[in-house]
């Protein structure tokens, strides 16, 4: 019994020292949203025009700065996917991933239907500071309530849209 409640413990430790870790790196790693950006109008590869303060009025907003290049991505973009075939509020920004044409034929190829705003020469990643693909900048009546970098689950997702919107 004794051995059983010194590996609980050791786990318990372990699983502290992982999150600790895991907060710490994304808010080193967190993008900084620009300056008005919640009014920049942008344009989505379908041609609609959208501020991201308009698509977080009603409920919160995920967004995904993503590339077609990235090796991580490839993984989370169906849960991205997935999310936006439930209905969930969802925009895309494809970073340094080729021209419109170029993006939709990987779209295409990998099966899924994404709402993209194609960042191809880096101008937007670089005004909110992207450092790293994926990062997911979760906003909430035009704030930026939440970010994160890096492999995130589907429940994971959907846990920080739930929780923005409480």
């Amino acid at each position: 019994m004794a051995r059983l409640r010194r590996w609980a413990r050791e786990l318990l430790i372990l699983l502290l020292i992982v999150l600790v870790a895991a907060f710490g790196m994304d808010w080193l790693r967190a993008p900084q949203a620009p300056p008005a950006f919640d009014s920049q109008v942008l344009t989505t590869l379908s041609g609609e025009q959208v501020s991201l303060a308009q698509l977080s009025q009603n409920k919160p907003l995920l967004v995904y700065f993503w590339a077609s290049w990235c090796g991580v991505c490839r993984f989370t973009t169906p849960y991205v996917a997935r999310l936006v075939g439930e209905g969930d509020n969802v925009l895309t920004v494809a970073l340094r991933s080729g021209d419109d044409a170029q993006v939709a034929r990987w779209l295409a190829g990998k099966r899924v239907t994404l709402p993209v705003v194609n960042d191809s020469r880096g101008e937007l990643s670089a005004q909110w500071q992207i450092g790293v693909t994926p990062t997911l900048v979760i906003i909430s009546k035009g704030q930026v309530v939440q970010s994160t970098t890096g492999w995130t689950s589907y429940w994971g997702m959907k846990l920080r849209l739930w929780w923005a919107g409480l």
